[in-house]
């Protein structure tokens, strides 16, 4: 495993980090998913990454006790506020109040008394700016948060937030936008405007859920033990994914990637998350994960140095499929 700073910060984070969205609480059950975090450290990841309301708050207990009785200062833990938690009116968003009681829910979910990287899961716009970013930067100086983090926020936001943070004094360090081969909304917007505040890309979907492992294939369905074949999981899938999953010619043109990862050595698994990983200013890709033998599999993606003929190929195979449009940022 090989490790990247987030951003221009101190913090050192495995260029491979763990999540468990959809599946910990959700699509495996609890000795599966201690399973897959103990396959994630024994691959090196130091690197985990969740949020409340991955799973309505199971998800954090889950990988909670799967960290049990792991050396705290050896893990960098990530979790994310915004989404509703609960059914009243204070219960999401990025009010002060929610913040605040966001926090504290997922201290004790996790089992921890601080959290590394806190991240605003998406912006608010009902609230303002300076409110939450004064509560972000009054739960650093408690101790319970040590950096902050956006995910899906657009480059006008995200300067926004980084001007208050120097006002402030707050480590605002991390942006987790969806980026793939097939998805590259940040790549224009959002990535010079990171570069120019120091924050480092925490990416997810790396495989664009699975469409870019090879699995689903044209005019077939989607395997039993896939996400997509999954009660849990196809909702997502075809909310995210659904424009590529039901393009045959999309599909044909994710398998033509295969030839090109065999050349290299790699599953074309492995080929989609070192991809992310070339540039430069990503400092990991976010997995998830059912089972612990695709924690190896694609931890293995790490180090993987692939050349511009192999970019240039990669583009020239999905360029009908790519999309750039910096407005589908969130």
């Amino acid at each position: 495993m090989e490790f990247r700073r987030l951003g221009q910060s101190g913090l050192v984070i495995s260029e491979i980090a763990y999540g468990n969205w959809i599946t910990h609480g959700a699509q495996i059950d609890e000795e599966a998913a201690h399973a897959c975090v103990r396959a994630a450290l024994d691959a090196g990841i130091t690197t985990f990454d969740t949020a409340d309301v991955y799973s309505e708050t199971r998800a954090e207990t889950v990988l909670g006790k799967a960290l049990a009785g792991q050396r705290r200062e050896g893990l960098v833990l990530s979790t994310k506020v915004c989404h509703p938690v609960g059914p009243g009116p204070n219960d999401r968003g990025l009010s002060r109040k929610h913040v605040i009681e966001g926090c504290e829910g997922s201290l004790r979910r996790l089992g921890t008394d601080y959290v590394d990287v806190y991240y605003a899961h998406r912006y608010d716009p009902a609230v303002p700016l300076e409110e939450t970013m004064l509560a972000f930067a009054d739960l650093v100086r408690s101790g319970k948060v040590l950096y902050v983090g956006v995910s899906e926020w657009t480059a006008e936001q995200i300067s926004r937030a980084a001007g208050l943070a120097r006002e402030l004094r707050v480590p605002l360090v991390a942006s987790q936008p969806q980026y793939s081969m097939l998805w590259r909304v940040i790549e224009s917007q959002v990535v010079p405007a990171c570069e120019r505040e120091g924050l480092g890309q925490v990416v997810w979907s790396p495989l664009a859920q699975g469409i870019l492992s090879g699995k689903y294939l044209p005019g077939t369905a989607a395997p039993s033990d896939s996400r997509a074949g999954t009660e849990a999981g196809k909702g997502f899938v075809d909310m995210l994914v659904g424009h590529w999953m039901n393009d045959e010619e999309a599909l044909r043109a994710v398998q033509e990637l295969g030839p090109v990862a065999s050349d290299l050595g790699l599953t074309m698994s492995q080929l989609a998350i070192a991809w992310v990983l070339q540039n430069p200013s990503v400092s990991a890709a976010i997995i998830g994960a059912s089972r612990p033998e695709q924690v190896k599999e694609n931890a293995a993606a790490s180090g993987v140095r692939l050349e511009q003929a192999v970019l240039d190929r990669v583009d020239e195979i999905l360029s009908a499929y790519i999309v750039r449009d910096p407005a589908r940022t969130g």
